[in-house]
């Protein structure tokens, strides 16, 4: 049975084992939607924070709009239900764990110094899996910043802006699916590649001045945009391409290497105090190689987690959350020589895997059989992919929430 701060007990022991603590700890969840995972994330934090030192949460969720919420949190007066609607992307902000973490975080903050606050963070890329938003708000950050804080600017914004032109014609719903609608390989495109390159040079050069005191947050958003305008401008060249299962793949592999440069980032700027805690999807944290199945495609890339794992070493620590049975949500007992049914016939408790049994399951994966789902967002553990987690968070069975249970 969980109890309310499971599972930060388990995760703490397991820390404890560890030869040195990790910088980041990522959490990842099977599928997306399930309250029980964010309410356990939103158990883990509270642990890290009064334990470990923890100060920063980030989030699959738009970088740049993130900053809101992290206002929000820090109390600069943004109010609640305006940091919820339009700080989160991909609907989160409509989660009622997602509120009751910045509704925490906000009064954990009150009263606390700037260096003790618990801030948060928004590491995906400004995009969703129907398509990616145009680069104009990630090049106004820097573009602004290097306006109010270099020499001179050599791209003006007027030039910029009429380059971009209209922003439908970067967000158009079928560009996605139909290549000759997307504008990533126009010539104002490759103009503003060449003018992105340009700027961020620029900041690169001017920001050791920058870089403490009361601009370094300015200079880290500026950062932030530089990073966030070259990653979509890529994204949109690729969105230009033929060849649906090469363009897809490289198109998710771009998402991913901006969400682990975010989370690099973020890390670094964490560095000497507690892990920063990630929470995303399994796919995303995961080390190796993910892949998942679209219209007629199935697209494989190296997601965050592996880049994170190539830079962080040991340092980037991964648990993955599972389930066994979930019949509200279509899914069924595992069978049993799965890993999630191997996991169920071993205890029928929730638990934290790792340690011997991690490597037992690990040692046996041979004799087991991938879990087979028509439901394209859940994702099973992999048998061939145990190595790309340092343990496993799992819990046997998800009933459904009783009626009009209240959101703890």
């Amino acid at each position: 049975m969980m109890t309310d701060d499971f599972p930060y007990p388990a995760v703490d022991r397991f820390l404890a084992r560890r030869p040195r603590p990790p910088r980041v700890l990522a959490l990842g969840e099977p599928l997306h939607g399930v309250e029980t995972f964010p309410l356990l994330r939103n158990a883990l934090l509270r642990g890290l924070v009064e334990h470990r030192g923890t100060r920063l949460v980030a989030l699959e969720s738009d970088c740049l709009k993130g900053r809101l919420v992290d206002a929000h949190v820090r109390g600069d007066g943004t109010a609640l239900d305006p940091a919820m609607s339009r700080g989160f992307s991909h609907g989160w902000g409509d989660r009622p764990s997602n509120r009751a973490l910045v509704e925490w975080l906000g009064a954990r903050n009150r009263g606390a110094g700037a260096n003790d606050a618990v801030g948060f963070a928004g590491f995906d890329a400004p995009m969703e899996i129907t398509g990616a938003e145009s680069p104009r708000a990630a090049l106004r950050l820097l573009h602004g910043f290097l306006t109010d804080h270099a020499p001179s600017v050599p791209h003006p914004w007027e030039r910029i802006d009429a380059l971009l032109g209209d922003d439908v014609r970067w967000t158009h719903p079928r560009v996605m699916w139909e290549p000759s609608r997307s504008v990533g390989d126009t010539a104002d495109a490759r103009e503003l590649r060449v003018i992105t390159d340009d700027l961020q040079r620029l900041l690169a050069g001017v920001a050791p001045r920058y870089a403490a005191g009361e601009t370094a947050g300015a200079l880290r958003d500026a950062e932030l945009g530089a990073r966030t305008a070259a990653g979509l401008l890529a994204y949109h060249r690729v969105l230009a391409e033929t060849g649906p299962e090469e363009r897809m793949s490289r198109a998710l592999g771009l998402r991913d290497t901006m969400m682990a440069e975010n989370l690099a980032a973020l890390a670094d700027r964490e560095r000497g105090r507690g892990p920063l805690l990630a929470f995303a999807h399994n796919q995303h944290l995961r080390r190796g190689v993910a892949s998942m199945r679209m219209t007629g495609v199935r697209p494989a890339w190296s997601p965050a987690g592996a880049h994170l794992d190539r830079a962080l070493g040991p340092e980037y620590v991964v648990i993955a959350l599972a389930i066994g049975s979930a019949p509200h949500l279509g899914i069924d007992a595992p069978p049993p020589d799965s890993v999630e049914g191997r996991l169920c016939a071993a205890s029928p408790e929730p638990r934290l895997v790792s340690g011997g049994e991690l490597a037992r399951l690990r040692a046996g994966s041979g004799d087991l059989t991938a879990r087979g789902t028509d439901d394209f967002a859940y994702f099973p553990l992999d048998p061939d992919g145990l190595d790309d987690y340092d343990a496993i968070l799992f819990l046997p069975h998800l009933a459904p929430p009783p009626p009009g249970a209240a959101t703890p």
